[in-house]
């Protein structure tokens, strides 16, 4: 019998743990600084054709979606999502709870529309009261979406225009970005994402792995002290192998 529960009810896929029995006894430096995550940021660099690109492994989708927002706000900004993003849906405040609001927008078919986000852009910065609201400071994406549609090329290639014309970074939440590349919809490649994002997240949780996810930013410019945040918000694994080594695997095969 298949269950339809959630995502994520069996262990991982074979070849991961197979590797992670073979890797057990390797003595290896933690939080990430071992050649597994290393050789592991580079096949993703690879894949996504973005040779640049700084690549960091946290330790799930809930803490990634809260560090990389919160990393890059300013404490008076908000990030613009559609009403039924996953960051206002289903992770029980947890941007909130680092300070930021999530400004919502209608959604259609769980996505947000370029035009609708230009139009409460440039509503936003022209009120003169602005000084006294919280700031869009950033754009976020769910792909797939909570309805498990997909934004098309020209529509991702249309927010992104609207976000780089108004000098907002695009986020787009991968937790399940497999599943989205994978479909038969879909037309859209992972460079394509790495050249229309500013930072997107890679997920393994939902795809084979025990756990985690991946942090890319293709231009290679992560916050300032990117490790802090993510330390003092709970997404570092001492034993960050354990991440390497599974991302690693699905990205050999």
């Amino acid at each position: 019998m298949l269950q339809f529960v959630n995502d994520y009810s069996e262990g991982c896929h074979p070849r991961i743990l197979e590797a992670l029995t073979r890797t057990n006894l390797e003595q290896l430096s933690g939080y990430g600084a071992d050649e597994h995550c290393s050789r592991a940021a580079e096949l993703i660099r690879s894949a996504c054709a973005a040779p640049e690109a700084e690549v960091r492994f946290l330790s799930g989708g809930t803490q990634t979606n809260r560090i990389v927002i919160a990393s890059l706000l300013r404490n008076y900004e908000g990030v613009v999502a559609a009403e039924t993003g996953h960051i206002e849906a289903h992770e029980a405040g947890a941007v909130e709870a680092s300070g930021h609001k999530v400004l919502t927008l209608p959604a259609r078919e769980g996505k947000l529309n370029a035009g609708e986000l230009a139009a409460y852009l440039d509503r936003f910065f022209s009120d003169e009261n602005r000084e006294h609201m919280v700031f869009p400071g950033l754009v976020y994406l769910s792909w797939p979406t909570e309805l498990g549609t997909l934004y098309s090329a020209a529509e991702l290639r249309a927010i992104s225009k609207v976000c780089r014309e108004r000098g907002l970074p695009l986020f787009l939440d991968g937790a399940r970005l497999g599943y989205g590349l994978a479909g038969p919809a879909c037309d859209l490649s992972l460079p394509e994402l790495a050249e229309l994002c500013d930072v997107f997240s890679i997920g393994g949780t939902k795809v084979g792995a025990l756990l985690g996810e991946a942090v890319v930013f293709p231009q290679g410019r992560a916050p300032a002290h990117f490790l802090t945040t993510v330390k003092q918000n709970g997404g570092l694994l001492a034993k960050g192998r354990v991440l390497g080594i599974q991302f690693e695997t699905l990205f050999t095969d």
